[in-house]
């Protein structure tokens, strides 16, 4: 199982700390779980003042200068709002500077501020992503193009440059809980990535249990359906640690979310609720998460990936302890586990 850490770039919203300086340490963090043995740092995309990851294969481009192993991806790609032709350059240019390092999560994303700024269509979300990631996976199958679509201009046999370093740029279908997402990851035989961020984790199996039909019946090996699990984690030496650190940022995180969306303020009750043995929070110390990561990959029948998202209003100090946590003693628990098994 690989194991890693997705961001969102926060931006420092309440902090004397600058925009710069933000991405300085990001980078760093970055430089150091490629250091400590992390298997994979993504990225988001986001358009929000919160955020600095609206160029997030930018972000990709300087980490892979400093970086050596890592796998660099983004978490994810909203490509109903892209053009497949540009995410493709442009991942292929990262999977170049990395040699062979480069992966894309594409997704429809959990905002929408995208849409209205470069002029689309919010009630066509979904036939855009579904034309587009069609595009997207033929200019990765092939140098040359020809395809016409409904809402991007027509390509005949027009060839896309530069080409990655890999063979077949590895590309993974984002999803939240929608059945019909989870299905046609499957029919198109692309790993999933499963973002679970709130109630019990093992509640997914049935749509995992979906992809994989869907996938079998189109054709595809057991090998390709391949299945991630992305969910909100922080790791310090002990579990009361590890939510004194955690909580406070959380609950106005998810508390401003929510305010936009109509749901309650985030209570401590809710958040320990969530934070329990089945929860999809793995806040706690190395033993207890990594426990928890194995716990969550035998309910969902395997896990090839497993992502912590830690931006929570931690500092950089918290965020780098954490890492150092994961590479150094989740990592070699989870392996131990396996290995067992």
């Amino acid at each position: 199982m690989e194991i890693g850490i997705d961001s969102f770039a926060a931006a420092p919203l309440k902090s004397t700390v600058s925009d710069s300086q933000a991405l300085i340490e990001l980078l760093e963090r970055i430089e150091l779980a490629d250091k400590v043995g992390l298997d994979v740092f993504g990225l988001g995309e986001h358009y929000r003042k919160e955020f600095l990851d609206s160029a997030s294969t930018m972000i990709l481009a300087a980490a892979a200068a400093r970086t050596n192993k890592i796998i660099l991806t983004s978490a994810v790609t909203v490509l109903s709002a892209a053009d497949p032709v540009r995410v493709f350059q442009n991942f292929a240019t990262l999977d170049l500077i990395s040699k062979g390092r480069a992966e894309i999560v594409v997704g429809r994303g959990s905002f929408t501020e995208s849409f209205p700024l470069f002029g689309l269509n919010l009630h066509e979300y979904d036939a855009l992503f579904k034309e587009k990631l069609d595009l997207l996976l033929q200019i990765r199958d092939h140098e040359f193009i020809t395809w016409k679509g409904k809402y991007r201009a027509a390509l005949n046999n027009q060839p896309v440059y530069p080409r990655p370093m890999q063979k077949k740029l590895p590309i993974w279908l984002g999803v939240g809980g929608t059945p019909a997402s989870f299905a046609r990851a499957g029919e198109l035989g692309l790993p999933l990535m499963v973002a679970v961020i709130g109630g019990e984790t093992h509640r997914f199996r049935p749509l995992i249990d979906l992809y994989k039909q869907a996938g079998q019946r189109a054709g595809h090996k057991p090998s390709q359906l391949m299945v991630g699990l992305h969910s909100l984690g922080y790791v310090a030496n002990t579990k009361e640690e590890a939510v004194a650190d955690y909580y406070p940022g959380y609950a106005e995180m998810f508390t401003r979310i929510g305010k936009e969306r109509g749901f309650p303020p985030v209570s401590k009750e809710r958040f320990d609720a969530q934070n329990h043995s089945l929860g999809a929070l793995l806040v706690d110390s190395p033993e207890a998460v990594a426990e928890k990561i194995m716990r969550h990959s035998k309910a969902l029948g395997g896990i090839s990936r497993f992502t912590f998202q830690m931006d929570a209003g931690l500092s950089h100090q918290k965020l780098m302890q954490s890492i150092e946590l994961i590479g150094t003693k989740v990592i070699p628990l989870v392996k131990k586990a396996e290995a067992s098994q």
